[in-house]
């Protein structure tokens, strides 16, 4: 008995193993690759053919590539090496959250993909998307139905501890959208153009409107019950992600509308379609802005009090990132001078927050002060207690 408290009593983020790291691995570290990938997209913005710059947007996607493909095969093992305790995620009301980042994450790669692999690798990399995009869009369905169903049955949630962690899961369908979006015109077949064009549409139906409908409970929760508690002040640039997720996938569909013109049924309200598209994105974007400077000012709140660093930093690139991508595409579609402006200014704070966050990162994993699971804390807590009780 003496030994399994001693045991208990040892800190959660001390790694004696390999294997302890794979026990304590968690799906929020997904939110670095989508972190990563988001900055290297919108460095492709700007990135003329043969610049460093590209060159270094293209290094950060393989770098995400790789991150990726590491942290899947650390939480497969998990699932494999501890399965009971893996399973316990699904009743944590905010580690569950986090699942929403795995599609999110590969969308990244996937867009990447169009971005950086086409030039690279033809054809073939598009058709590598593509069948990635039907894995990412089955993942997020997965997560947009899944989590909800599990914090109805299963969690416990009040409306004082919600947080913006709660559209992570939702979110998920339409940043698949949107990567359908950008994949539909490199097809060759004009019925698989339209199909991807017509099941983005309906992903982004599956998610911005829950969305948006949770911000609207978000804003009643801090009004009444005031901010987060400081470790989880990152949770409140959560909500600029649906914003301009949902905003740059307008923008988008307003482009690829004109790939709906030869269908029989869908081709005579294209034109419909793109000025929905036009409209319904910039309408988002100005609400994108209003959270932005609300962010940025409640952040600035956090600051004096201190900010201790944990994985939840992440929450302030990606929705940063996609908001930029929107600004981006509106500048590409307005002409305008203020909003490429803008967007530069977004980008240069982007790279600012991911090197300051990802040289954090690089510091807390070597050191694994970051490798815990707060499900499997909280229930080697209760065993801890009802051992004392024992003895």
């Amino acid at each position: 008995m003496s030994l399994t408290i001693k045991n208990l009593k040892k800190p959660f983020y001390h790694l004696a193993s390999f294997h302890e790291v794979v026990r304590f691995f968690t799906p929020n570290w997904f939110a670095v690759t989508m972190g990563t990938g988001i900055l290297a997209l919108v460095l492709a913005q700007v990135a003329l053919p043969a610049s460093l710059l590209l060159t270094l947007a293209r290094a950060l996607w393989a770098l995400n590539i790789g991150l990726f493909s590491l942290f899947t095969l650390l939480y497969l093992g998990r699932w494999l090496l501890y399965p009971q305790e893996a399973y316990k995620i699904f009743g944590h009301p905010q580690m569950s959250m986090f699942l929403g980042t795995i599609p999110m994450g590969l969308a990244t790669i996937i867009n990447g993909l169009i971005s950086f692999g086409v030039p690279l690798f033809g054809y073939v990399a598009v058709d590598i998307a593509q069948q990635l995009w039907k894995i990412d869009v089955f993942l997020a369905i997965g997560c947009g139905i899944g989590v909800p169903f599990f914090m109805f049955t299963r969690q416990s949630h009040q409306l004082s501890s919600m947080t913006g962690l709660w559209l992570l899961p939702i979110v998920a369908a339409e940043v698949a959208a949107a990567s359908g979006w950008i994949i539909a015109p490199h097809l060759i077949d004009p019925i698989q153009q339209q199909a991807m064009v017509i099941t983005s549409m309906i992903l982004w139906a599956f998610s911005v409107p829950v969305a948006l409908s949770l911000l609207a409970i978000l804003l009643l929760r801090m009004a009444l019950h005031k901010l987060p508690p400081v470790a989880l002040s990152a949770t409140t640039w959560l909500a600029l992600g649906p914003i301009g997720t949902g905003s740059l996938g307008m923008f988008l569909l307003s482009q690829q509308s004109i790939l709906l013109t030869s269908n029989s049924i869908f081709g005579p309200y294209s034109h419909v379609v793109a000025g929905f598209g036009w409209i319904m994105g910039i309408l988002l974007w100005g609400f994108g802005a209003w959270w932005l400077l609300l962010a940025l000012g409640i952040t600035c709140h956090y600051l004096r009090q201190g900010l201790p660093f944990n994985l939840g930093w992440w929450g302030y690139t990606f929705p940063l990132g996609v908001f930029t991508l929107a600004t981006f595409k509106l500048a590409q579609l307005t002409n305008l001078s203020i909003f490429s402006t803008l967007a530069i200014g977004l980008l240069v704070l982007l790279s600012g927050i991911w090197t300051l966050v990802m040289t954090k990162t690089v510091r807390g994993a070597w050191s694994g002060k970051l490798f815990f699971a707060p499900c499997l804390q909280e229930s080697q807590a209760l065993n801890k207690e009802a051992e004392e009780k024992l003895l």
